[in-house]
């Protein structure tokens, strides 16, 4: 992980500033959409570091201790090993940036990995996620629970309400307090972008929570109707640009929610490189929220090393 986001001061007079161009934002979203992508051995360099900057997460009502093991296990080794040896990369750590569990499969996650001997970092949701929606100090004791039990980084859901009717010092207030009881764990926030209503919205939103220490702002819990969408991304890119010009702080973006395909990484990939920079393309400041992205990944690698595609039980799991 980089460096972490102190915070600043809440500036109100910036976030009353803000407004968006809804039509240019929608136009660069095509533009970017529309690139061509690479082909081949450059395609599949790519596909890699898409891997390695995936949040391989779980986060069903019916997860177990097995399963959420079986997801440290295909985190550990998220490629075939005889596919990386094809492409001489079996050396070079490739793993997922981390795991992303509910609070209370965090102790299986951490345990899977200790007998593993593996160390990759524990991801765990928390506030009331998905809604946000329960008492402030049970928000703030699940974030705490959570890291006692091994989470060295929380995804937040911040409270929705707060940002549609404008309440900016009470949700400035509220992420400050999550980001105390993270302690040393980064905290990554989730803006909810298909619950804010439009974006400028987004952007005011995200600037309170870069202005209360996230170390990361996310779009989405996966669990709304609108997940993340590229040009809700480019709003909170820019946000972060802003941010990082303003204060000398670097701010991590997690698109999550919907993202399924191959094309689909090497498309948040490119925004990242076009809006942000090289230096953004790197799991300490790039995530991708998925649960099922990384079998078609898989399975385009295998295609790029044997000429043909996998059937699915090529690829298990673990």
């Amino acid at each position: 992980m980089s460096a972490r986001n102190p915070g600043t001061e809440l500036d109100l007079e910036w976030v009353s500033r803000v407004r968006v161009n809804h039509q240019a934002v929608l136009r660069r979203a095509q533009q970017i959409q529309g690139r061509k992508q690479g082909k081949n051995q450059w395609q599949a360099a790519w596909l890699l570091r898409a891997v390695t900057c995936i949040d391989l997460t779980t986060l069903a009502g019916d997860d177990t201790p097995s399963n959420v093991h079986r997801l440290c296990m295909k985190a550990m080794q998220p490629i075939r090993h005889d596919l990386l040896e094809s492409m001489d990369m079996q050396d070079k750590g490739i793993t997922t940036a981390a795991v992303c569990v509910y609070p209370a499969r965090v102790t299986d996650a951490v345990k899977s990995l200790k007998l593993a001997n593996f160390s990759l970092p524990v991801a765990s949701v928390a506030t009331g996620f998905p809604a946000g929606q329960t008492a402030m100090k049970t928000r703030l004791e699940e974030v705490r629970m959570a890291v006692e039990d091994g989470a060295t980084e929380v995804d937040i859901v911040i409270n929705r309400m707060l940002a549609l009717t404008g309440q900016w010092e009470a949700l400035y207030q509220e992420i400050r307090q999550f980001r105390e009881a993270c302690g040393e764990a980064h905290m990554k926030t989730i803006m909810a972008v298909g619950e804010l209503g439009n974006f400028t919205n987004v952007y005011k939103a995200s600037l309170v929570a870069m202005m209360a220490g996230s170390d990361f702002i996310k779009t989405s819990t996966g669990k709304e109707s609108v997940n993340a969408t590229f040009p809700v991304a480019i709003v909170m890119v820019r946000a972060i640009r802003n941010f990082f010009l303003r204060t000398g702080h670097k701010v991590g973006f997690k698109p999550a929610g919907g993202i399924r395909t191959a094309k689909d990484s090497l498309v948040w990939l490119t925004l990242m490189k076009e809006e942000l920079g090289d230096e953004w393309l790197n799991p300490s400041l790039f995530r991708l929220g998925a649960s099922t992205l990384l079998a078609d990944i898989e399975r385009q690698i295998y295609h790029y090393v044997t000429g043909r595609y996998a059937a699915y039980h090529e690829l298990p799991l673990a």
